[in-house]
């Protein structure tokens, strides 16, 4: 008998050793285990329960017993040692619990052997086999399982470090495919083995064609702001011979040069990874575009050479004038005094409008905008308009249009009417040699539509998309060369749109400009 167990053990222990090793599916590899057990052992029945993280066993896999009755045999699982060697693992009072279960289910069970499966020192798990038939396990048997269990949880272990593994890069695939920075990974041939969603936007390059490619052939600058980019820095000794040392990220900054031709501004972490003996094994690029943050210096540049300009003009007008008319040793007229006072009430207006723009655009920024709704007739709003920019100009035949019955809008009639003077302020700024500036109105049945329109210089398809941006003034002699600083378009798309709207611009160079905006109905009331 002895003899006969003994071959079956190596048996099967060289059987299942050869298809363990095969596996490395978790669940796979606990049936096999369990039906080898059982079957070493004559048992008929079995289960398997492993540690989870907290630290507490669960059931993970069992064999010849209902699946419905699993939760029966959790009390077998309760009082395993938390700390204990293979020779001296014992569960309490484990014939007593069999009994209850088997008492509770209704099963046959008579025998229970239950034998710790260790990876290295760490309990794992605990492999019980039970008998329906026969006596009680012998010592010899016990013995067979304890050093199967030993084989057994090798591979079990290698199973769950796999799954662990590959759970882990599902995780990181999520994290890099999701993230909002470009990454890419790079062997030690600079060859692109990552390339994740996001830096295919930035690029251009489908994530299938940059696979692969040499890191140059994709990662091209049209200027760099920084004083080398990868391949210079590899080509002096980086990563391995640097004086910050050999770990030392490299940050590389400029416009990168897309696939289909157009530019993005970014900048790129390159960090190496060296193994043990400090050879490289990867260089990880974390790639951030910086647009918005160029744009946003770039409207501070902007914003402190126009405002300073605009706001010096008027102060140093203001100012001249003031010390001119209070020279003491002067003698002024009264029409005189009359003309220069003017002048600094208009200056002061000036600065007060320009003052008032800046105000508004950083309500807009903070989301503190406040409209005050009533019931607006926008061409009177236009009529109001009109009388006070044509006592303005001589140059310029300005005038409403609008059809009889012209319905209302919910809205703010002073803020509309800051969108009808920026409008039509610019018309007469943009048309300097004069002409007709008309504003007209329109009625659909879902909304009214306002049309101020000039015989101007126009404005370049190119520049349309931008006019309503902050700070942006048209290029060109003409645009250059007028008051503002830019922000009357930016406030009028705003405002229009806190009300629902929309607004948009029809333009060719030299033929003039047509500024629309819609506005939605309200149902006429009495006027």
């Amino acid at each position: 008998m002895a003899l006969s167990l003994r071959a079956r053990h190596w048996d099967y222990l060289l059987r299942i050793g050869q298809a363990l090793t095969a596996q490395l599916d978790l669940d796979t590899v606990l049936q096999m285990v369990l039906k080898a057990a059982v079957n070493l052992l004559d048992g008929q029945a079995g289960l398997i329960a492993l540690r989870q993280p907290d630290g507490r066993f669960a059931i993970r896999a069992v064999y010849g017993l209902p699946v419905r009755l699993q939760d029966y045999f959790s009390v077998l699982l309760s009082d395993i040692p938390e700390r204990a060697d293979r020779s001296d693992f014992l569960i309490p009072d484990l014939a007593r619990k069999l009994r209850q279960v088997a008492l509770e289910t209704a099963l046959p069970l008579r025998q229970v052997v239950a034998l710790p499966m260790f990876a290295g020192r760490d309990l794992i798990g605990v492999l019980y086999v039970f008998r329906v038939h026969g006596g009680v396990f012998t010592p010899e048997e016990r013995q067979v399982l304890a050093t199967f269990a030993d084989q057994a949880a090798i591979a079990v272990h290698n199973a769950q470090l796999y799954h662990q593994l590959a759970t882990e890069k599902r995780r990181l695939d999520a994290i890099l495919q999701y993230s909002a920075d470009g990454v890419m990974v790079l062997d030690p041939a600079q060859r692109i083995t990552v390339f994740n969603r996001a830096l295919s936007e930035m690029t251009r390059w489908p994530v299938s064609e940059a696979l692969g490619r040499h890191h140059d052939e994709v990662i091209q600058w049209h200027h760099l702001e920084t004083e080398m980019d990868l391949s210079k820095a590899i080509a002096g000794g980086w990563p391995l011979a640097t004086d910050a040392g050999p770990k030392a990220p490299l940050y590389v900054e400029g416009d990168l040069r897309q696939r289909d031709g157009g530019r993005v501004s970014v900048g790129i972490t390159y960090a190496p990874l060296l193994d043990r003996e400090g050879r490289l094994v990867n260089i990880i690029g974390n790639v951030r575009d910086i647009s918005r943050f160029r744009e946003a210096d770039r409207l501070k540049n902007t914003f402190v050479s126009i405002v300073s300009h605009e706001l010096k003009t008027p102060v140093t007008i203001i100012r001249g004038y003031a010390e001119t008319l209070s020279r003491p040793e002067a003698e002024w007229d009264r029409e005189t005094l009359r003309e220069g006072l003017a002048v600094i009430v208009e200056e002061a207006e000036h600065l007060n409008q320009l003052i008032d723009d800046l105000l508004d655009a950083s309500r807009l920024q903070a989301g503190a905008l406040s409209l005050q709704m009533e019931e607006v007739a926008l061409d009177r709003l236009a009529e109001r308009v009109v009388e006070r920019f044509q006592t303005q100009t001589d140059k310029h035949d300005i005038a409403a249009r609008f059809p009889p019955d012209f319905p209302t809008v919910r809205g703010d009639p002073r803020r509309l009417e800051q969108v009808l003077n920026n409008l039509v302020s610019n018309a007469i700024k943009y048309s300097p040699d004069g002409g007709r500036i008309r504003i007209r109105g329109r009625v659909r049945p879902e909304e009214v539509i306002v049309t101020v329109t000039d015989e101007g210089i126009g404005i370049p398809a190119p520049e349309q998309s931008r006019i309503f941006e902050p700070f942006y003034r048209v290029n060109g002699s003409a645009g250059r060369e007028t008051e503002g600083v830019g922000l009357g378009l930016y406030l009028a798309k705003a405002i229009v749109e806190a009300h629902g709207g929309r607004i948009w611009v029809e333009s060719e160079p030299g033929k003039g400009s047509a500024f629309s905006f819609a506005l939605p109905r309200h149902q006429p009331s009495e006027r």
